[in-house]
């Protein structure tokens, strides 16, 4: 399905073309081989666990594995370089791909934000426990997932948490078509789609009715503080509800550019950007789907003689955009993804290499910080508003006239623009 038009990558208005791309954000498909149930990380040592609820989950302390406290920038002072990998859906079905990019962010010190489907946590036996707004009752446009691997899922969302990453939403049954599609929702429905995906989280011992299985470590309450639209619909709606809870930021905007972000109503907007398509004068989304759509019809015809080519120019797209931004304007740089083995795996194998060249340029002493959602907020909520109103005005690739000790300089600030809150 080639579903992005060079219109729909290019243009921000193009917001059918390019939420289309994306139908399949989130689908999760198993693999030929057995289930990979991953090893879980000990509790933070001195602390007593406090079970919630049923036990499903409980208070552990503070979360380990955290940055230190961000402070504001200095007047003149370089801003970092922010990289967020997120994984929309966060489930592992047997092949391995949460546990395998858990290690690679333990092995760089980075941290990601896994936005974790409600229902991989609900049995198939107890889908009717699922009310969909629009949709029959236990309907899903992603499968529901064997026994063994919600346990499986289980067992990386814990080590996930106690690893330092963040644990989002990608709400429940992702339908992205039709009259049931969540881009008709109201915030009323959004308010229900939430609940019952926390509702999964917080109960998935009543519904599995196993219990030899620890906790997961985390008040999904207080830990949810964002997340990420089906196939990016419905950000309109579901902002006021979103504010309602207390969120701190959305990442469900259906295409955005590589600049500094602003907030609506209240809530930090993170869109995917685009970004550079190494052989094309168009530029794609950050997104393992949206390389897919351009470059295949679909995943099963495609000739296995491409892969080797694709799998690079994926690779050196999210370099592009990494270099991009890191040698000009130091927008925060989002890269969205699945735990999926499309076109050979090929998206997997790209975003593996993207990931180590960037934390090549860390290590060799570039100011980069790989970090989640809400970690990036938490940098965002302590600068000053006439800086972040200062870089919001450099554009996609534009570096800051006379430099960085100029352009920052405390006599240079710019003030807040109308409407974009700080």
């Amino acid at each position: 399905m080639r579903a992005l038009s060079r219109r729909g990558m290019l243009g921000l208005g193009a917001g059918a073309a390019a939420t289309a791309g994306l139908a399949a954000c989130g689908r999760l498909t198993s693999s030929d081989g057995s289930s990979h149930a991953a090893g879980s990380s000990p509790s933070p040592s001195g602390v007593t666990a406090r079970p919630i609820g049923d036990g499903s989950t409980s208070f552990t302390g503070k979360q380990p594995r955290q940055p230190a406290k961000p402070e504001p920038l200095e007047p003149g002072q370089t801003p970092p370089q922010f990289v967020i990998f997120s994984w929309d859906g966060a489930g592992e079905v047997g092949n391995g791909l949460f546990p395998r990019f858990l290690d690679l962010a333990k092995q760089h010190d980075a941290h990601m934000t896994f936005f974790l489907s409600g229902l991989y946590l609900l049995p198939e036996s107890k889908k009717r426990l699922y009310n969909p707004p629009n949709n029959p009752q236990g309907a899903s446009d992603i499968g529901y997932l064997t026994d063994e691997h919600v346990k499986a899922t289980l067992a990386n969302v814990r080590r996930a948490w106690l690893e330092g990453h963040e644990i989002g939403t990608h709400f429940n049954g992702h339908f992205c078509a039709g009259t049931g599609t969540v881009g008709n929702w109201t915030p009323q429905q959004w308010r229900s789609e939430i609940d019952q995906a926390k509702a999964f989280v917080k109960e998935w011992r009543t519904h599995t009715g196993w219990t030899d299985l620890p906790s997961l470590p985390f008040d999904y309450e207080k830990e949810l503080v964002g997340g990420r639209t089906p196939c990016l619909l419905g950000q309109d709606n579901l902002l006021p509800t979103a504010k309602s809870l207390g969120w701190r930021y959305d990442a469900s905007s259906p295409g955005g550019r590589q600049q500094w972000p602003a907030k609506k109503l209240g809530i930090w907007d993170l869109p995917l950007q685009q970004i550079p398509f190494p052989g094309h004068s168009f530029e794609v989304l950050s997104m393992d789907y949206n390389m897919l759509a351009n470059q295949s019809v679909n995943t099963t015809k495609a000739p296995a003689y491409n892969y080797p080519g694709w799998r690079r120019q994926s690779a050196q797209s999210y370099i592009a955009g990494f270099q991009r931004a890191y040698e000009t304007n130091r927008a925060p740089f989002f890269i969205g993804n699945h735990f999926e083995q499309w076109n050979g795996g090929i998206y997997m194998d790209s975003v593996e290499e993207a990931f180590k060249h960037i934390a090549a340029e860390r290590e060799k002493g570039a100011d980069v910080r790989l970090v989640s959602f809400k970690q990036f907020v938490d940098w965002m909520d302590v600068q000053k508003p006439e800086v972040l109103a200062k870089l919001r005005t450099l554009d996609v690739g534009q570096q800051p006239v006379g430099g960085w000790k100029t352009f920052l300089a405390a006599d240079q600030a710019t003030p807040t623009p109308s409407g974009q809150a700080a």
